[in-house]
């Protein structure tokens, strides 16, 4: 592997004397920070309006910098003020001393013993689901997914039914999204408080999702029963220095943090896991031979996991070309240089998983499904921060193992059962980055019986 280029020139594309890089960056954000790295090297400036200022980094040591070793000199990107609206102080968006105590009281919800528990909720949650397929038709993969992903998180967090939580938080959740990264992108922003038709749609679905979370949250402080669901975990966790509990604000941030991410990411993974399955019938065959092995006409139990190792190397594949949190986004808070680039206090620095993974330094073949590539301990011989899905350092993704767990499982519990082709004269398949990297317009698949 060629040793890292150090580059201590701070040049990149000129771009409109007004808008810098917007339309470029608008029109297509991964193929743009692709070619910026590749032409600029680690450390590519860029503008989006007249004067904001961005640096993108694709060097893993400088962005162990940013998230761990000089993690204190950035803030969370300004882009995520729009997700605040619905997030509030959760994990996402939640700074400095707040955040890491908040980190310490949630953290025992994840811990290995409660992911354990929650893995037989994962396997009927998608057993449940895919009883209804039928042999010879077409799905829209897509939905489905976002689907079954939605009733486990609704399972695991409330004890709710994939029905119910599809209709009160699904819904309305979707509708927020689309919302959000429209706003999120815009150079010119109306405040909220100015009623057109997009900010009326955008508070109305924040009161709904508020109306829903702290009815739910009044009913289990009513409760006299013990609940061993994320929301009863996370409402009897303690702070160690005072002994308190989160208060309703909170514990709505927090729960609305984990729907979130839970959801939509770990949805977006299995998307394009079974895209990419579709595409790569050895590797398809593979992961049945695994499972005809491991499992065999008994259901998936949750033990198996560890058994299912070429599994979680599809998974981890599926993450490197197409991981659903496929930016990141820090503000400099303080001047300072970093790999022979000054930066000064305001400027913007993205970090992409998409650019990193997919670089041919760390990666043979970096635009090739390989579930292989894992195979021989790759992470410990590759930099830290080549391959991040979940992010990095104080601020990485608090569900990690859960999502891992879950994208392994529900991909075993569907490929038991199915293998699966585009449907005929599909359109073209393209990622679609939003908040989360989606495909675009969705995929729609035939279902066929394995057996």
């Amino acid at each position: 592997m060629d040793e890292l280029k150090k580059y201590q020139q701070s040049k990149g594309p000129k771009g409109n004397l007004l808008t810098g890089n917007l339309s470029e960056f608008q029109k297509d954000p991964l193929s743009f920070m692709a070619k910026l790295a590749k032409d600029y090297g680690d450390i590519a400036p860029f503008r989006l309006g007249p004067f904001q200022k961005i640096f993108l980094v694709s060097n893993p040591e400088l962005i162990k910098e940013i998230l761990v070793t000089k993690q204190q000199k950035f803030s969370k990107s300004l882009d995520l003020q729009v997700v605040k609206d619905i997030v509030g102080e959760g994990l996402l968006t939640s700074e400095k001393d707040f955040h890491l105590s908040q980190r310490r009281l949630i953290q025992p919800a994840f811990k290995h013993t409660h992911i354990m528990s929650y893995a037989q909720s994962m396997i009927d949650v998608t057993s449940k689901y895919i009883d209804g397929w039928e042999h010879g038709k077409d799905y829209w993969i897509s939905k489905d997914m976002m689907n079954i992903t939605l009733g486990i998180i609704s399972k695991t967090m409330f004890n709710m039914e994939f029905e119910k939580g599809a209709k009160v938080i699904g819904e309305p959740l979707d509708t927020y999204m689309k919302l959000a990264i429209k706003r999120m992108r815009a150079i010119l922003k109306w405040p909220l408080w100015i009623p057109t038709k997009s900010n009326r749609t955008y508070k109305r679905t924040i009161r709904e999702l508020d109306d829903v979370l702290y009815k739910i949250i009044e009913k289990r402080r009513n409760s006299l029963d013990t609940h061993q669901d994320l929301l009863g975990i996370l409402m009897a966790a303690r702070n160690e220095e005072n002994g308190l509990g989160m208060s309703d604000r909170q514990l709505r941030d927090e729960l609305m943090t984990i729907f979130l991410a839970g959801h939509e990411t770990t949805g977006n993974a299995l998307i394009w896991t079974l895209f990419l399955l579709s595409q790569n019938p050895r590797a398809e065959q593979k992961l049945h031979e695994e499972l005809d092995q491991v499992v065999g006409a008994r259901q998936i139990r949750p033990d198996d996991f560890n058994l299912l190792l070429y599994t979680q190397n599809i998974i981890r594949e599926s993450l490197r070309l197409f991981p659903p949190a496929y930016v990141i986004g820090r503000q400099v808070d303080e001047d300072l240089e970093l790999g022979g680039t000054s930066l000064k206090k305001g400027d913007m620095i993205m970090i992409s998983q998409y650019v990193m993974q997919r670089d041919a330094r760390f990666f043979e073949n970096p635009d090739s499904f390989i579930p292989e590539r894992f195979e021989g301990d790759l992470l410990k011989k590759i930099p830290t921060y080549a391959y991040f899905p979940f992010g990095g350092g104080p601020r990485v993704c608090i569900g990690n193992h859960f999502a891992h767990m879950e994208a392994v499982l529900v991909l075993a519990c569907i490929c038991q059962r199915y293998r699966f082709s585009l449907a005929d004269h599909h359109h073209e398949i393209k990622p679609q980055p939003l908040i989360t990297l989606r495909p675009r317009r969705g995929i729609q698949m035939h279902v066929e019986n394995r057996k």
